[in-house]
């Protein structure tokens, strides 16, 4: 019998990718409403009561309302939305972020899917950590520039509304540069840090893709380690990993403007990580990934994939 498995919230951004990368599998059954149904509270919980993993593609306050419905249910949940991404009682879906992590993963009963921004970050910070190399309580900042699906269909149709003109942008926008941002207390959990991030997001003019870069001084680095210690770490962390590339370390001159494309990623459930040392002793680290792959979508099916104890990346598309 085939486990079955139902997306709430198919219609919108992430939702309807996940669908759309799942509709064809032979290994589970998809659960669907139809449209007339699909916002009808008790339809939808009669979905997921019968639903094995229920993957949630909602707003907070639905998701916590949902988390209720299967209290005592033997329903198990895939939050796409930033409701529990630092409860405890949560495992968080990133296989990749520490040794034990997908088997945490695949015996949770509930799993929060990650941020976007916060996969970059975490799996950039946290080896460093770690390590040694980087002090928890170290002032640590990240610029991230996020294709603009990353706000959902709101942003879209504002981005691609002809008379706003901002497909043709030239440049990125900054946003929450006075508010704090959603991720904050998730980026800070899961990379182990103390001490809060200034955290400067922006949007560009292109639908998907996402560049997180973090630039390390080189006071900040433990015991004077150099960009090519930084890498090593990075590099034996996420070896044989099959959805984290760490990128050779560049040679001096070689990154131009084509080597850290937001957008190289995309249609993927990959990230690649870059280090790029400076002759100062500073060093920049960058992470590539699409904000609707990786950075959701892909990490929800590879998620469920473990918890079915599926191949990790079933239903995924070609990683090559």
């Amino acid at each position: 019998m085939l486990p079955k498995v139902f997306i709430d919230g198919h219609t919108g951004t992430t939702g309807l990718r996940i669908h759309q990368w799942m509709t064809g599998r032979d290994d589970i059954e998809l659960l669907t409403l139809p449209e007339e149904l699909r916002r009808n509270p008790e339809e939808r919980r009669g979905q997921i009561m019968e639903a094995d993993v229920a993957v949630l593609c909602l707003p907070d306050d639905a998701a916590q309302e949902v988390a209720g419905w299967v209290q005592d249910a033997d329903t198990r949940l895939i939050d796409a939305s930033t409701a529990h991404r630092v409860a405890d009682d949560w495992a968080y879906g990133l296989p990749e972020l520490e040794p034990g992590q997908r088997e945490t993963i695949h015996n949770a009963k509930l799993v929060s899917n990650p941020g976007c921004y916060p996969t970059g970050f975490s799996l950039l910070v946290r080896p460093l950590v770690d390590a040694g190399l980087l002090a928890p309580e170290a002032p640590v900042s990240l610029n991230a520039l996020s294709g603009y699906s990353g706000g959902g269909n709101s942003l879209i149709s504002k981005w691609e509304d002809p008379e706003n003109g901002l497909d043709s942008l030239p440049y990125e926008a900054p946003y929450s540069l006075y508010a704090r941002h959603k991720h904050i207390p998730e980026m800070m959990k899961y990379a182990r840090l103390a001490s809060e991030p200034q955290f400067i997001p922006a949007v560009g003019p292109f639908r998907c893709g996402m560049r997180v870069q973090v630039p390390l001084h080189a006071s900040m680095l433990a015991g004077g380690a150099t960009g090519e210690k930084v890498w090593e770490v990075l590099y034996e962390r996420y070896q044989g990993e099959r959805f984290v590339e760490v990128a050779h370390l560049p040679e001096p001159g070689a990154v131009n403007e084509r080597s850290f494309n937001p957008e190289v990623c995309n249609d993927s459930n990959r990230i690649q990580l870059h280090v790029a040392p400076h002759p100062s002793g500073h060093v920049l680290l960058v992470a590539l990934l699409d904000n609707l792959g990786k950075g959701a979508c892909g990490a929800a099916i590879q998620n469920l994939n473990l918890m079915l104890d599926f191949d990790e990346g079933a239903g995924l598309p070609d990683q090559s």
